[in-house]
């Protein structure tokens, strides 16, 4: 299977996220019909992607280092240069 045949589950916290005016796309997901570890990853309103190197054990924990990273750096830090975020 390459690359682009791989299907996702995504987490029931993935969507539209709203704040200081700001909209961005947030998605976790793994490899669907696995128990790997999610992806957190966050579009902006520009379509331009910043991707956690780091996977996360839970949806839940990729949901909350994505709600840590707006109270630390505020949701405008996504309209930046996309980036490669360690977590």
């Amino acid at each position: 299977m390459t690359e682009n045949d791989q299907t996702f589950e995504f987490s029931e916290f993935s969507g539209e996220f709203v704040d200081d005016d700001v909209t961005v796309i947030l998605r976790i997901y793994r490899p669907a019909g696995t128990n790997l570890d999610w992806t957190l990853e966050v579009f902006d309103e520009e379509g331009n992607t910043t991707i956690w190197n780091d996977t996360f054990d839970t949806d839940r924990d990729a949901f909350e280092e994505f709600l840590a990273t707006v109270q630390r750096d505020g949701i405008r830090s996504f309209l930046d240069e996309p980036v490669q975020r360690l977590h």
